[in-house]
This record gives C-alpha cells, sequence and structure tokens, in this order.
C-alpha cells in the first residue's frame, strides 16, 4: 500500500485554522481529490474541527498531516504538545461549543488518539467510497456508495 503524506504545522492562535483549511484544500485537489467532491468538503470540516480543538483547548502549536492511501482513502492526524486526552462534550441546544468531536465520530469512518512524545495525536480515517454501477453523477447510496 502507497502513502503519500504531507503536514502543516500549526501555530497556537485561532486564526491558524482558516490557513489549515485552504492548505488541506490545495493538498486534497493535488491529490486528486476535487474541490466538488463530497469528500474534500468532509476532510476540510474534519479538518477543521481538529485543529480547532488542538488550538483553542491546548493553547499549543500543533501539526496537521494528511495521509494518502493508494486505494483513496485519507487518514487525517493532528498532534499537539498536550498530554490531556481529548473529551468529546455534548453540546446542548443552542450552545456555539462542544460539537467537535461529535461532528468528528459523526463523519469519519473511524477515529481516536494516542500519545506521541510528550503529548498526543487525533487521527480519523476517511474511506473514499468505492464508484458504484447505475448511479447518478454526484449522488451518494446507502451503504457511503459513491455514485
Amino acid at each position: 500500500m502507497q502513502v503519500l503524506q504531507v503536514q502543516l504545522e500549526v501555530g497556537a492562535d485561532p486564526a491558524e485554522v482558516g490557513r489549515a483549511r485552504r492548505w488541506a484544500r490545495s493538498r486534497l485537489a493535488g491529490s486528486g481529490i476535487g474541490d466538488d467532491e463530497p469528500l474534500a468538503e468532509t476532510l476540510v470540516l474534519l479538518i477543521s474541527e481538529l485543529v480547532t480543538n488542538a488550538v483553542v483547548h491546548t493553547g499549543c502549536p500543533a501539526v496537521l498531516r494528511m495521509l494518502f492511501g493508494a486505494e483513496g482513502g485519507v487518514r487525517v492526524e493532528v498532534a499537539d504538545r498536550s498530554d490531556r486526552p481529548p473529551r468529546p462534550r455534548h453540546a446542548q441546544g443552542e450552545d456555539t461549543n462542544g460539537r467537535g468531536l461529535e461532528l468528528v465520530d459523526g463523519l469519519a469512518d473511524r477515529w481516536g488518539w494516542e500519545p506521541e512524545g510528550r503529548g498526543k495525536n487525533i487521527w480519523c480515517e476517511v474511506d473514499r467510497a468505492p464508484v458504484g454501477p447505475g448511479c447518478g453523477p454526484g449522488a451518494m447510496s446507502p451503504g457511503r456508495v459513491r455514485c
């Protein structure tokens, strides 16, 4: 299995989240994942949530990595210097915070975290859905088959 890895160092500033999104879009396009593909939008949202969590909740710089597998799947990793494990919270009603890891859980095929050096690495993976027979352009069918 071939894997291409790209990474970006992210400063401990919430403005870095926008830079990470722009960087991710350009790397996705360079890997053959079109800006108009649902996969690209999903990955950019996941990256936004994970980088936001790292920057806002730890106050530490982070490293964003994207690993592109030969089968088309993408693994996103955000490593930071905090050894505190991620704590999923459950937002209520009009809350503006607390939905990040719930979004990651709902959008990614898999996610988790592990210690890395003196900090941690939070990761998620999104499989590129296979193209299904007889599907119309751009539609998603049940079972994550890209039509």
